[in-house]
């Protein structure tokens, strides 16, 4: 397939799985990821919850029964599904990434068929065809036209209009994905449990307060893309209480003095932009603070993509053991570059 332009693909909102096609979108626990309590064991609290009425960007959403039958059309939205025990009839297609065996998911639906409904371009007759009584798309980019297709076939739930496209937060998702499916105690046990792994591994790293961080986001021969707290893949770092840039925006290998920062984390870098030195004169790389963690199609990206309850303790096991080599003050303790 051809290239599109590097830099002005790399402002694609999910850029985190695709290897510099970037046409669409687009971390290490040992043991097998909790989800809430499986939804036919909370069947009863589901069922007195409704009917439900969401807010969102299109107007609002009335589902008038506890879902049998969802389909997630958002780019991560399976994942919050199985965060409930809610297992999807049909999900957004991923590109650049094994999304059925990511090893965060639960064991039960790692390498199984879920039919999937398009990735660029949605599938409406597909979706249909499924018979959903609910469409979970908080984080599926979606206009008027998609959502008034999606909800003619089943109650369809967008991203609030309060926010940027694609920048609701990790919890905000949670918390609307649970209120739909009639789980609002678990959803907010499942926040409080993820807030829980930030809090914790805060507290074990002294040296992350008051840093600053750059994260440059793909390479291509012009530069990079640096990203900043207007996209929802820095809110981790945040909560870690890193500092990042304010906007996030295309980078030239001669102005990359942008991402001068205590702390310089980079994904999906060509070996030939490690080498440029323009980029190994910065700072950050000379003084082994520098977090290289790994390419586009690997399962760092794809947690970091996906975003989750479930995605989120792996990419803080992978993320934090890094960061906190390369604030130690250390020089002889050079972090390791993710390999996959």
């Amino acid at each position: 397939m051809p290239r599109t332009t590097p830099l002005r693909a790399l402002r694609r909102p999910l850029a985190a799985l695709v290897p510099l096609l970037l046409l669409v979108v687009a971390g290490c626990s040992s043991s097998t990821p909790e989800a809430a309590e499986p939804a036919a064991s909370a069947s009863g609290a589901a069922d007195a919850a409704f009917p439900v009425t969401l807010e969102h960007q299109f107007g609002s959403t009335t589902i008038p029964a506890a879902p049998q039958r969802v389909v997630t059309v958002g780019f991560n939205e399976q994942d919050y599904a199985l965060a409930f025990g809610v297992e999807p009839v049909g999900v957004r297609e991923f590109l650049g990434y094994d999304a059925p065996n990511r090893p965060w998911a639960p064991e039960g639906v790692r390498g199984k068929d879920i039919p999937t409904l398009g990735s660029q371009d949605l599938e409406f007759e597909k979706i249909a065809g499924l018979a959903p009584d609910l469409i979970l798309g908080i984080n599926s980019y979606i206009d008027q036209a998609a959502y008034d297709k999606l909800a003619a076939i089943a109650p369809t739930v967008a991203q609030s209009a309060d926010v940027a496209p694609g920048a609701t937060t990790w919890q905000d998702q949670t918390l609307t994905t649970g209120k739909a499916l009639g789980r609002d105690a678990d959803a907010q046990a499942l926040v409080e449990r993820t807030e829980k792994a930030f809090t914790d591994a805060v507290a074990a790293n002294a040296s992350f307060a008051g840093k600053s961080a750059g994260f440059a986001l793909g390479s291509s021969d012009a530069g990079t893309y640096s990203l900043g707290a207007d996209d929802y893949r820095t809110g981790w770092l945040t909560e870690l209480g890193f500092t990042v840039p304010e906007k996030g925006g295309e980078v030239s290998f001669e102005r990359l003095d942008v991402l001068d920062a205590d702390v310089l984390l980079v994904e999906g870098f060509e070996q030939k932009a490690l080498d440029n030195k323009l980029f190994a004169a910065l700072p950050a790389v000379q003084d082994g603070r520098l977090v290289n963690l790994g390419q586009f199609d690997q399962d760092f990206a794809a947690a970091l993509g996906f975003n989750s309850p479930l995605s989120i303790p792996f990419l803080l096991d992978i993320a934090v053991p890094r960061l906190a080599a390369a604030t130690d003050g250390d020089a002889s303790t050079t972090p390791e570059a993710y390999t996959g």
